[in-house]
């Protein structure tokens, strides 16, 4: 025992370690540790496309006119696969499972979680066919929204005219004013 703390204060006493290996050393731990990082999130965002690919048959389905979906992704921290504004699938801890979740005013809620794109794939459709619903309710509740008669082009030059022809003789008149309350008072 003696001899192996021997061991130990000798080579401290003999050679300390300088700053330069050390920051040299610490370069090489986090080169190392990026390259896990950046391995990892390849992965991340090479799952949700493989998921991004197998939600095109549904994309497809969605009527023409509906604009509430804008399927796209965020490559942040954490890489996420959005639905709309407020779903999103993003990769779980372990980075292998899916995690469907939506942003509410009192927080995220967990919609679907699993290892399987296809079960994440049919919570997404279920989420997709209630909103679609909730669209549907709402326009109901509404009533068709009136369709604003647009003027004319020629109405439009036509009043663009006169408001400008209106402006004219208001400067104009203001001009000769200015001009004949100088010459009174020079007079």
């Amino acid at each position: 025992m003696a001899d192996a703390h021997n061991k130990v204060s000798g080579t401290a006493e003999a050679r300390p370690m300088r700053l330069r290996d050390a920051l040299r050393q610490a370069r090489i731990e986090a080169a190392d540790r990026t390259g896990v990082v950046v391995d990892l999130r390849d992965a991340e965002i090479a799952r949700l496309e493989i998921l991004n690919e197998a939600l095109d048959p549904l994309f497809e389905e969605i009527p023409a006119g509906v604009d509430l979906f804008d399927r796209g992704f965020s490559q942040g921290d954490t890489p996420r696969l959005w639905i709309d504004v407020v779903a999103h699938v993003m990769m779980g801890r372990d980075k292998r499972v899916y995690r469907f979740v939506q942003d509410t005013r009192y927080g995220r809620i967990v919609l679907a979680e699993s290892h399987q794109p296809a079960v994440i794939v049919d919570a997404i459709t279920s989420y997709v066919a209630r909103r679609l619903i909730e669209r549907d309710h709402a326009l109901a509740a509404t009533g068709p929204l009136p369709v604003a008669e647009t003027p004319n082009v020629q109405d439009k030059r036509r009043g663009g005219f006169w408001i400008f022809l209106l402006g004219f003789l208001a400067g104009a008149l203001a001009l000769f004013a200015v001009a004949l309350f100088t010459a009174l008072r020079n007079a």
